[in-house]
């Protein structure tokens, strides 16, 4: 079980994300409780990026969607980004 905080930028993504998406925000909760318990489920595509991000980590919330996250201290996550594919990376 992982420990997750989240970053000021994540949280105005999501906010604006999910505003008016309650299907989307069912999901988003959904999937980080899939995360909290093995943040390398195959069901989420976790995947560690590359250049600029390199120190930085993603996986799928939707087909289109990632949320970017990176490892802090041991145990703990925090979560930097959300949003489509292009967007984030």
């Amino acid at each position: 079980m992982i420990r997750v905080t989240e970053s000021p930028r994540f949280k105005r993504a999501y906010k604006h994300l999910v505003q008016g998406r309650p299907a989307l925000e069912k999901t988003f909760r959904e999937t980080l409780l899939l995360f909290i318990q093995d943040p390398y489920d195959p069901q989420l595509a976790t995947h560690k990026l590359k250049g600029k991000l390199k120190e930085s980590f993603a996986f799928s919330l939707t087909w289109k969607l990632r949320v970017v996250f990176s490892f802090g201290e041991p145990g703990t996550a925090i979560l930097e980004d959300i949003g489509p594919h292009d967007k984030v990376y």
